[in-house]
């Protein structure tokens, strides 16, 4: 073995690494934080996909209004509400799947969700909770009901 001072590195200071040690030490910590830094692709789902509507090939709609048989009272005074109905000949979607929300007053009530028809096309209305009208007041759902080769749109209401 040739010991020749030039050919030898010098000697490391007692408590220090040697070069060799040392990079090897930098380069795994380095391949750790690399690692680290490198996170896995995530998504937002945060509900299904809305479906595929029917094609509106032969619709037809028809809108009327006529004034409600149930009074509302409006600063206590009764007055007729406008009813609009509507009939469409495309088969409404399914229902949506709601998250309750937590109720803000004991006596609001939940009011779901529902498909209405709003610029020639089924729009969803999202399920919120709202203060009833008068102590006893029910919530009567919206509704959708088939007449033939239709569907009429029947509004809530509070009875």
């Amino acid at each position: 073995m040739n010991m020749n001072p030039s050919s030898r590195s010098p000697a490391a200071p007692a408590g220090f690494p040697s070069r060799t040690m040392f990079f090897v030490t930098a380069g795994c910590a380095l391949g750790l934080l690399g690692g680290c830094a490198s996170e896995p692709d995530s998504h937002l789902v945060s509900a299904p996909p809305p479906s595929v509507q029917q094609p509106a090939t032969n619709l037809t709609t028809t809108t009327t209004t006529t004034p409600a048989a149930v009074p509302v009272y409006a600063n206590g005074v009764p007055t007729t509400p406008v009813v609009s109905t509507v009939v469409v000949t495309q088969t409404p979607p399914a229902l949506r799947q709601e998250v309750v929300i937590a109720q803000p007053n004991p006596s609001d009530v939940w009011i779901p969700g529902f498909w209405t028809w709003r610029d020639s096309q089924y729009e969803w209305m999202a399920g919120h909770w709202e203060l009833p009208p008068s102590q006893g007041a029910v919530w009567v759902a919206p509704r959708w009901e088939q007449q033939g080769n239709a569907y009429r749109f029947y509004e809530g209401y509070w009875s």
